[in-house]
């Protein structure tokens, strides 16, 4: 265990710890904004273990999904913070967008799959946070 008053050292070369993404459709706030774009970072073992007591997670066990992204998006367009209201208000589809990139930046540790042209067969791959040149 590391003592608390030991500096902190820095980042591993090449470990990225945030991904940025855009929604499929986005989150409209109450002025009528559409926010598309966002960052989610990685999530620690705190996040993952403190959420398992939340109450609201023992009475519905569904809404571990809206303290976990809660705390891992880190950014939403130009919303001064990402609270679980603004995450129950997402659209499924972004909900589950979302879900997804979670499940993969913190599983599989990336974010790119692998896709077939549909017109000519070609397998390439696609980056699914869209942050890449062209990315939706």
């Amino acid at each position: 265990m590391m003592p608390v008053d030991a500096p902190e050292r820095p980042a591993e070369a090449g470990l990225r710890t945030e991904y940025p993404f855009v929604l499929p459709r986005g989150f409209v706030d109450e002025q009528g904004t559409l926010h598309r774009n966002g960052v989610m970072r990685l999530a620690t073992a705190r996040d993952e273990i403190s959420t398992q007591t939340d109450p609201r997670v023992r009475q519905n066990p569904a809404y571990l999904t809206v303290l976990l992204l809660e705390r891992t998006v880190v950014r939403l367009g130009t919303l001064p913070i990402v609270d679980p209201l603004v995450v129950e208000c997402l659209f499924a589809s972004d909900l589950a967008f979302l879900q997804d990139l979670y499940r993969r930046i913190n599983q599989s540790g990336h974010t790119e799959v692998d896709v077939a042209c549909p017109s000519c067969g070609q397998d390439f791959a696609v980056d699914i946070a869209g942050d890449a040149p062209g990315g939706a």
